[in-house]
């Protein structure tokens, strides 16, 4: 990793110097720059740049923009250096690759979730929460935020998923430390912007009957199920619909475990 040079993709892209930001150039130019980055130091073919950047129908001169922008990145690399070896984009004859440099807040939040899995793991919820706060606190908007292309469109997709997933997590955690009012408050937030994720209901329903509210339960289940049936033209998935059955019949094994106080 080049020391002089920060790149960041949580979020839009940017590069910094000393803390002060790079200019990258155009936007497809940036688009170049995720992609190589995404590749971890493995060499990119041509071929497969042009269809990570521009998909099935690229423009005639497309290998002049591939070759401008690839220059066009070196000297952003290069300007204003602090005495640092730059990133290294280079031709292989494989294909393009970008050496010396990483995704450096990405590599700081999976430290983090590490962490907080470790923490989860060894029973201790409270450290692993402040740890996945920390890690969403990373995000400064959607990855790889107003950049084209359909490489880059599938890898805002899967981080989207993988940001949820993390997030479900940490609210679990925080059901088992009792808080209900608080995650009750961020998951009926959730649930209007992801209103067919049942994992996101079923916490919705868990937080609302361990907080005493076991009717508000039962209608966000009766909410979710009607969503579901008009868009989808099925049922809840088998989770939703158990937890609403144990839920009904005031199952005293729903209502909180002890858990490891840090």
């Amino acid at each position: 990793m080049s020391k002089g040079l920060r790149f960041e993709l949580c979020g839009p892209l940017r590069a910094l110097r000393a803390g002060a930001e790079v200019p990258l150039g155009p936007p497809r130019q940036r688009s170049v720059l995720a992609v190589l980055l995404l590749q971890d130091g493995r060499p990119m073919s041509y071929g497969g740049l042009v269809d990570a950047v521009w998909g099935e129908e690229p423009p005639a001169h497309v290998r002049n923009l591939v070759q401008k922008y690839v220059s066009g990145l070196r000297r952003a690399f290069a300007a204003g250096g602090d005495g640092s070896a730059p990133p290294e984009l280079a031709w292989t004859g494989s294909g393009y690759r970008l050496g010396g440099a990483r995704i450096d807040d990405l590599a700081e939040r999976r430290a983090l979730l590490r962490e907080a899995l470790a923490c989860r793991d060894a029973g201790d919820l409270r450290a692993a929460g402040r740890l996945a706060a920390r890690a969403e606190a990373v995000w400064r908007g959607e990855f790889a935020e107003g950049l084209a292309g359909p490489y880059l469109e599938a890898e805002r997709r899967r981080y989207a998923e993988k940001r949820l997933m993390v997030q479900e997590a940490r609210l679990e955690a925080d059901l088992e430390l009792g808080r209900y009012p608080e995650c009750v408050h961020e998951l009926v937030r959730e649930v209007a912007a992801h209103p067919l994720r049942e994992r996101l209901v079923w916490l919705l329903m868990l937080a609302l009957y361990r907080g005493g509210r076991s009717s508000d339960a039962l209608l966000a289940y009766e909410d979710a199920r009607r969503r579901i049936a008009e868009r989808m033209g099925s049922d809840p998935g088998p989770a939703l619909r158990t937890l609403h059955e144990r839920i009904l019949r005031q199952d005293p094994a729903l209502l909180p475990q002890p858990v490891l106080v840090s």
